[in-house]
């Protein structure tokens, strides 16, 4: 007897299929563990908010303090665990039945497509052509069709690293005003660029961000919404009642009062990013394509696979983002310390020969 919803007997759990290495530069994770720099003041938060209660303070100190870095009012933030809690509760408030479903681009983030599933709801792609451009008046088309109930668009773009044209963005919401258009900003702090202060043109724009990448903060899983307050309200509606831990709170408070020293890291990465870009591009075989997050995409043609196995060998974890013919043969390498850069260009000149 089978007692859950029929189109679950055919999904797979999630499961994170990387290998395991000492450098992993798979997952787009930073070396700094974060404890070191936020100690002192996740200490004196944690005095603040006792972990047997429901309720404490830090909850409006920090949505308050999300609104000062983002530069909108308190009402207009929501936060969560981690930017995939909020994308899985975003696509639970628009599903409507079983016809529903979500435009996007492909390739981009994989797990857009996993938590739409999970929820019952599709997903529709256009996809990208080799210089990482698209069709406007496709995705325009596809995501004004009725049963579309949200657009999203990546930006900087995941696994591909690019920027999406701004006036283009500004062109699809102009365009399809009557339905949420999520715009993932997860890498924002490496891009510099953000439709936040656009909010008030577009009020069917929705902005997600994640502490994962810039604030090194993976393993906590916090993240956050920035729209109007009517959506962030009924956003709330599909979110449990109590559903961010007081602890988890209090770390993401503590890295927002010390978040100067995590920009000043984000700027050294993206140096770093920079001279590797330019170090790759001498390399024969290699094509590599210029980024805007903490991550550069390469291919070495028909020999990325055995690079991939080669680098597991000597210690050294990358992403394989070839599932999708426009990255056909191409690998993903984390700009996550200096250390492991270095290690990486070695293993790839031995490699080389």
């Amino acid at each position: 007897m089978y007692l859950f919803r029929k189109d679950l007997e055919q999904l797979k759990a999630p499961e994170i299929s990387v290998p395991k290495a000492e450098r992993m530069m798979c997952l787009n994770e930073s070396c700094v563990n974060p404890l070191e720099i936020v100690s002192a003041d996740f200490d004196e938060i944690m005095q603040r908010a006792p972990q047997n209660r429901y309720q404490a303070d830090v909850s409006g100190e920090l949505r308050q303090a999300l609104a000062d870095y983002a530069g909108v009012d308190a009402a207009q933030i929501l936060f969560g665990n981690g930017a995939d809690d909020l994308i899985y509760h975003l696509f639970v408030a628009v599903r409507e039945d079983a016809n529903s479903f979500a435009t996007a681009l492909a390739p981009s983030y994989f797990d857009y497509k996993t938590f739409a599933r999970e929820v019952g709801l599709q997903t529709r792609f256009v996809n990208l052509d080799r210089e990482f451009g698209f069709d406007l008046d496709e995705y325009i088309s596809l995501a004004r069709e009725a049963n579309c109930k949200l657009a999203i668009l990546c930006n900087p773009n995941n696994p591909t690293g690019n920027l999406l044209d701004m006036n283009d963005l500004r062109h699809i919401i102009r365009s399809i005003p009557d339905k949420p258009i999520l715009v993932d900003e997860t890498y924002f702090e490496y891009s510099k660029v953000s439709l936040v202060k656009e909010l008030g043109e577009f009020p069917n724009l929705i902005i997600i961000r994640s502490f994962s990448k810039a604030f090194a903060a993976a393993g906590l899983r916090f993240g956050y919404v920035v729209s109007s307050a009517e959506n962030i309200l009924q956003l709330r509606k599909v979110q449990t009642t109590f559903h961010t831990s007081l602890l988890v709170q209090a770390f993401a408070l503590a890295i927002l009062r010390n978040r100067e020293s995590f920009l000043k890291i984000v700027s050294q990465t993206i140096a770093i990013r920079d001279e590797l870009y330019h170090w790759l591009i001498g390399v024969e075989g290699i094509r590599v394509k210029n980024s805007s997050t903490n991550f550069l995409t390469f291919s070495l043609g028909e020999q990325s696979s055995e690079l991939f196995n080669y680098l597991i060998t000597q210690g050294i974890a990358l992403r394989d983002v070839g599932a999708h013919p426009v990255l056909k043969d191409h690998l993903r390498v984390t700009i996550s310390c200096m250390e492991d850069v270095e290690a990486f260009k070695i293993a790839l000149v031995k490699f080389l020969g």
